[in-house]
């Protein structure tokens, strides 16, 4: 919903270029002012509805937001959570491959998201990778058909009904 003021023949957009507008004429009013107290000083408030297309927008982005979010999330594997954000990303990939010049069946310590130091190989951290790529593959697939919904929906009420899940 997005409010505006009228004030004489000025219409503004926000409450503050309305209060600086009004201190022109040495009126002076909080920023936190209520609606009622506006009309007494002539001032009319409209409340107008956000476009459907903006409603829309705002949620894609939130949708992707909670896409990107829920893909940095720990992943569970073998009975453990493993980090899975930008860095840990770095030492996953950085291990396989340190592992794999040791050969088959080197194993290291590594630290769980919870704080649990276990024995991991190379294969364990590539089954960590792809079931990150499954999930991936799932928040990415449950994205398009929010967004797919958003993009049908009629009203603010259906746009705002859409959920990831």
């Amino acid at each position: 919903m997005q409010t505006k003021y009228k004030y004489k023949d000025k219409t503004y957009t926000h409450i503050y270029p309305l209060s600086e507008g009004l201190g022109q004429e040495g009126i002076f009013i909080p920023l936190s002012i209520d609606d009622e107290a506006l009309a007494e000083l002539n001032v009319t408030v409209m409340h107008e509805e956000e476009p459907l297309e903006v409603i829309k927008q705002r949620k894609i982005t939130e949708l992707k937001y909670q896409r990107d979010k829920a893909e940095v999330q720990p992943i569970e594997y073998n009975g453990n959570l493993y980090d899975y954000d930008e860095k840990a990303r770095d030492r996953i990939n950085a291990a396989i491959i340190a592992l794999s010049l040791q050969g088959e069946g080197a194993d290291i310590a590594w630290t769980t998201a919870d704080n649990q130091d276990v024995s991991v190989t190379a294969a364990d951290l590539r089954a960590i990778v792809a079931a990150v790529a499954v999930r991936s593959n799932l928040l990415h697939v449950a994205y398009r058909k929010a967004k797919e919904r958003v993009e049908a929906a009629g009203s603010a009420d259906e746009v705002n009904a859409v959920t990831m899940n």
